[in-house]
């Protein structure tokens, strides 16, 4: 039996594996090697924690890339 847990990304339902850390979650849904920002339950995560930060259920994150334009 597999459990997971449910957590919003950017206002979107997911299933996640337990332990699984908001720089896995940064690396399946971003592409962009840098211009990412990331945050936890509306507190920014600094990049170099990412690896560290474990995820929870219900948890509330949110994923920015930053788009040059003009």
């Amino acid at each position: 039996m597999t459990t997971t847990l449910p957590i919003r990304v950017n206002g979107d339902p997911r299933e996640i594996a337990p332990g699984t850390t908001l720089a896995e979650v940064v690396a399946l849904l971003s592409a962009a090697p840098s211009g990412v920002a990331a945050a936890v339950n509306e507190a920014v995560v600094p990049r170099g924690a990412w690896p560290a930060t474990p995820l929870a259920a219900d948890d509330r994150v949110e994923i920015l890339t930053a788009v040059q334009g003009g």
